[in-house]
C-alpha cells in the first residue's frame, strides 16, 4: 500500500511553523509542492472510491484549486495573527450540494502532533443550528443511535463550544439537552503521526468514513439533504 505523508512532509510543516514568512515560503515552495501539496492531492483522489462506498453524494475532489484541499494561505484580513501560512494541511470532503446549501462534511487534518479526522458542521449559521436542534428534539432515538452508540463514542468525541443555557424554545429538561446546547455538530478522532506516515493511512480514513457515516447521514436528514 502506498504512503502519502512522509517525514519530509512533517519536516516542511515544522520548518514552516518556525519560519512563517513569505520570503521563507517562496524559497521553499518546491518542498511544499513535492512533499505536501502533491501527496495530499494524490491521497484525496485515491479516497474517492472509498467515499463512494459510503455515499455517492460526497466528493473527494483532487483539483489543485477549488477542490477538497484547503489553501495553505491564511485569510488574515480580520485576524490578529498576521502570519501568512497555515502550519497544517486540511482536506474537506464535501456534499455535492454543499456549495449551494449548508451541509455536513468529512474532514482530514494533517499537522505534526495534532492529526485528526472528523465530520459534521463547524460554526453553522443560527438558522442551520436551529434546524438541527429541532430535528434532534423531534427525533431523539435516531440521534442517540448516530451520536451516542458505544462503538461511536469509543472512537469519536464531540467537539466545539456549547451554550450555557438551553437554547430558546427548547425544554431545559430534555434528555438530550447537552446536545441541543451545542453550537457545533462535529465528531472527531485523533490520528497518530505514525499512522499518518504509514501505509495504512488511506485504509484507516476509509474505515473512519464508514464509522462516521450514520452521524453525517443524520445531519443530512436534519437539513433535507440526500445521503
Amino acid at each position: 500500500m502506498p504512503t502519502y505523508i512522509t517525514d519530509k512532509s512533517v519536516k516542511f510543516l515544522r520548518a514552516l511553523a518556525r519560519n512563517n514568512s513569505r520570503e521563507w515560503f517562496n524559497a521553499h515552495r518546491a518542498d511544499y509542492e513535492a512533499h505536501l501539496r502533491q501527496p495530499m492531492l494524490k491521497l484525496i483522489g485515491d479516497l474517492q472510491p472509498d467515499l463512494n462506498t459510503v455515499s455517492t453524494h460526497y466528493r473527494a475532489d483532487p483539483r489543485p484549486v477549488g477542490g477538497s484541499l484547503f489553501r495553505i494561505h491564511r485569510d488574515t484580513r480580520f485576524a490578529n495573527d498576521k502570519t501568512p501560512y497555515k502550519t497544517w494541511s486540511g482536506a474537506r470532503f464535501y456534499h455535492g450540494r454543499g456549495r449551494e446549501v449548508p451541509a455536513p462534511s468529512f474532514y482530514l487534518h494533517v499537522q505534526p502532533g495534532h492529526c485528526f479526522i472528523g465530520a459534521g458542521l463547524w460554526h453553522p449559521e443560527p438558522d442551520t443550528q436551529r434546524r438541527i436542534r429541532q430535528f434532534i428534539h423531534d427525533n431523539p432515538g435516531g440521534w442517540k443511535a448516530a451520536a451516542h452508540a458505544p462503538a461511536f463514542r469509543k472512537r469519536f468525541a464531540m467537539d466545539g463550544e456549547s451554550l450555557v443555557r438551553a437554547p430558546r424554545g427548547f425544554p431545559p429538561d430534555h434528555e438530550l439537552i447537552e446536545d441541543l446546547k451545542r453550537k457545533n455538530f462535529v465528531a472527531m478522532a485523533p490520528l497518530d503521526d505514525a499512522l499518518v506516515l504509514g501505509p495504512r493511512l488511506r485504509a484507516t480514513i476509509g474505515e473512519r468514513f464508514v464509522q462516521l457515516s450514520p452521524f453525517v447521514d443524520y445531519l443530512c436528514a436534519a437539513l433535507d439533504l440526500e445521503f
